[in-house]
């Protein structure tokens, strides 16, 4: 069944994707604003987080409760999450419904109350969230990982920092929003069983007047170390690990994730068969690629005794570095398959469709259609995935450590 996908920017830069499944009886929503926590300044670290859940406790002429039984009695699933470039907005119902939830979001993003009475109940979840991680050294270990390896504000965590969450005020947090929700760089999508003209004209209705500032820029400041160790009495180690790659728009970039995944794709991948299955030295290890529009990272993850820490390390190190001495044919037809699974699955369902309409157009200012993905599946070689390590082999490593004790690493 071919594609239908439709995209219109209107004059004040909101772009509308949506694609047409007529298969399905539900619809899911996207909207990609141009709000995430790398906009934090300094002295508010937090803001974006604390603003995502603000902004659902009441909008238009629904106060919080309202609001949340309109959604309720749509059926919605729905979700607000804070990125490093964007806060989401998410959702999905059965299609019918679709256009009276178009109307909420639109209270939602346009004309939240932010109430005043509310902040201090949201800063108080973002605290216990943020004092969280220090029972999840896991998640610690990656968000440093992620502070020393991106150059500043990229590195920057959605929970941000005791002193950021307690100088918000709502004064502060509506300022904020004034500044950063703007329909220029927003994206919405939708994919399920919709008509395209009558969606079109409808967030024509509901944002065709937005009126906002040009949103900021970011400038990026230097990294200054690629080493860390986060002292901490525990029986494990957390070991993070992150080296540089090419970003979605390169040439090679399916060569990247094929590779990748080569490293880390179920459990007959490299790291998990020469780490975890062959040495015993972990009971957790995994490679991920993580990317912006100009810049992307390998990012690795391996759980340990404190014993078995450092040979982890030197083996993962190892490891990663021997990947450009071959790929086997039997390693590329694993990948293949994994990665059209995932292609065929994410064909079926309307989240994910809306989710990737939004992220493509971002990325590369198009949707790439299955066909184009699968194609590039197929085209995965060993050799062509070995070139593509020689000219970019795993070096420059960030590396941060969580335990009793640090590791030995060169610089």
């Amino acid at each position: 069944m071919p594609q239908e996908v439709y995209q219109h920017t209107f004059d004040n830069g909101l772009t509308l994707l949506a694609e047409r499944m007529e298969h399905v009886r539900s619809a899911a929503l996207n909207f990609l604003v141009p709000a995430g926590c790398a906009y934090d300044p300094e002295p508010h670290r937090s803001i974006a987080s604390v603003l995502s859940d603000l902004i659902t406790r009441g909008a238009g002429n629904r106060d919080s409760r309202e609001l949340s039984l309109a959604l309720d009695n749509l059926g919605m699933d729905r979700d607000e999450s804070v990125g490093t470039l964007h806060t989401r907005f998410w959702g999905a119902t059965l299609a019918r419904n679709l256009p009276a939830a178009l109307d909420i979001y639109a209270d939602i993003i346009r004309r939240p109350h932010l109430p005043e009475e509310e902040i201090d109940a949201v800063k108080a979840l973002a605290l216990q969230d943020l004092q969280g991680l220090e029972d999840e050294p896991r998640h610690k270990v990656m968000i440093e990982l992620r502070r020393l390896h991106y150059p500043p504000p990229l590195g920057q965590d959605r929970r941000g920092t005791e002193e950021g969450i307690a100088s918000l005020t709502a004064d502060v947090v509506r300022k904020h929003y004034r500044r950063l929700f703007t329909p220029r760089g927003t994206i919405v999508s939708v994919a399920g069983n919709i008509e395209w003209a009558a969606l079109r004209d409808q967030i024509g209705r509901l944002f065709g007047d937005w009126t906002a500032p040009e949103p900021p820029t970011l400038t990026l400041g230097q990294t200054t170390t690629h080493r860390a160790h986060l002292e901490k009495e525990t029986t494990q180690t957390q070991i993070g690990i992150a080296y540089p790659s090419v970003p979605i728009t390169h040439p090679d970039y399916y060569a990247a994730i094929g590779a990748v995944n080569v490293l880390s794709g179920g459990m007959s991948a490299r790291l998990f068969t020469e780490v975890r299955e062959k040495r015993g030295l972990c009971y957790a290890v995994s490679a991920s690629y993580s990317g912006f529009k100009e810049r992307a990272s390998v990012i690795c993850y391996a759980g340990t005794t404190n014993e078995r820490a450092q040979e982890t390390l030197d083996v993962t190190l190892g490891e990663l570095m021997r990947l450009q001495d071959g790929i086997e044919p039997e390693e590329v037809e694993r990948v293949q398959a994994g990665l059209k699974s995932s292609l065929i699955m994410q064909e079926e369902s309307t989240s994910s469709r809306a989710g990737t309409l939004a992220s493509d157009w971002y990325y590369l200012g198009r949707v790439r259609s299955f066909d184009e993905i699968k194609s590039a599946i197929d085209g995965l070689t060993p050799g062509g995935i070995t070139e593509h390590l020689r000219r970019y082999p795993a070096k420059g490593f960030t590396i941060v450590t969580l335990g009793p004790k640090a590791l030995q690493t060169d610089e």
